[in-house]
C-alpha cells in the first residue's frame, strides 16, 4: 500500500549525471518520485523540488540520508507533502486573474500557496498609524493578524529572516518562511508563509513579484474601465437617449 508522500528540496551539483543518480538511489529505497521541478540554477547547483511517496513501512529519514549518499547532493528541506494536492501553475494563476478580474486578488491569494507549495497568503494594505487591513486571505490563513508591518512600504519583494522581531510568536514557533511582494502600490502587499521551509529562493521571489505584480495591474485596469463604465451611464437621459 502506498504510504506517505513528501516534499523533498536538494541542491545538486553542476556535473551531468547528478539527478539520475539521486533518482536510482531513491527508486533502489523504495521510494517513488511523483513529480520533479526545477526552482533555480545557480553557481552552487541546481535547486529542484521532488514530492516522493513512501511505502506504509517507509521512514522519512530514509529519504535524508539516501539523498546525501550521492556525492556533492545537499538536502535543503524535508517535510510532508499531501498526495491529493494538484499543483497549481504560474500560467494558471495568471488564466484565473485574467478571467475573474473582479476577483483578482482572491483568486491570487487562493491560488499562490498551492503553485509555491506554501501554506497560506494575506493581502495587507497599510496604514500610517494602525495596524494593516487584511483585503483576501488564503482558505488556511491563521487567526493572528494583529501584527505590524514596519517592512511597509514594499516596493520589491523579498524574504524574511527568521524570527524578525514583527512576526508573531507562533509562527517563529511553528517556523514559517514568509516572503512578500507588492500587489498594487507599495501600501498593499501579498504575504505569504511556508511552514517548516524551505527559505524562499530569489528565483521564487521573482515569481512572486511577477504574479503579484500582474494581479495589482489587473485590478488597476478593472477599476478604470468601473469608471469609464459609469461616465458612459451619467451621459445618458433617465429614459435612456444620449444627451445632448
Amino acid at each position: 500500500m502506498r504510504g506517505m508522500t513528501y516534499l523533498l528540496r536538494l541542491v545538486l551539483p553542476d556535473r551531468p549525471g547528478s539527478l539520475g543518480a539521486v533518482a536510482t538511489a531513491l527508486g533502489a529505497a523504495g521510494a517513488d518520485i511523483e513529480s520533479l521541478d526545477v526552482i533555480e540554477r545557480g553557481p552552487d547547483g541546481a535547486v529542484d523540488d521532488l514530492v516522493v511517496g513512501l511505502p506504509d513501512n517507509g521512514l522519512a529519514d530514509t529519504l535524508i540520508s539516501v539523498a546525501r549518499s550521492v556525492p556533492g547532493v545537499h538536502v535543503e528541506s524535508l517535510r510532508p507533502h499531501p498526495r491529493a494536492a494538484e499543483t497549481v501553475r504560474d500560467l494558471d494563476i495568471v488564466d484565473a486573474l485574467a478571467s475573474d478580474p473582479d476577483r483578482a486578488l482572491l483568486q491570487l491569494a487562493t491560488l499562490v500557496p498551492e503553485a509555491f507549495r506554501a501554506q497560506w497568503a494575506l493581502i495587507l494594505e497599510a496604514t500610517p498609524f494602525a495596524l494593516p487591513r487584511l483585503v483576501p486571505v488564503s482558505a488556511a490563513a491563521p487567526r493572528e493578524r494583529d501584527f505590524a508591518t514596519p517592512w511597509m512600504p514594499l516596493t520589491a519583494a523579498r524574504r524574511f529572516d527568521y524570527g524578525e522581531e514583527w512576526v508573531p510568536e507562533i509562527w517563529t514557533e511553528r517556523g514559517i518562511e514568509l516572503a512578500a511582494a507588492p500587489v498594487n502600490g507599495p501600501y498593499q502587499a501579498l504575504l505569504l508563509a511556508r511552514a517548516g521551509g524551505p527559505s524562499f529562493r530569489p528565483s521564487e521571489l521573482m515569481r512572486l513579484a511577477h504574479l503579484s505584480g500582474l494581479a495589482g495591474s489587473v485590478v488597476t485596469a478593472q477599476q478604470r474601465s468601473d469608471r469609464q463604465g459609469e461616465g458612459s451611464a451619467g451621459n445618458l437621459l433617465p429614459d435612456g437617449a444620449p444627451s445632448a
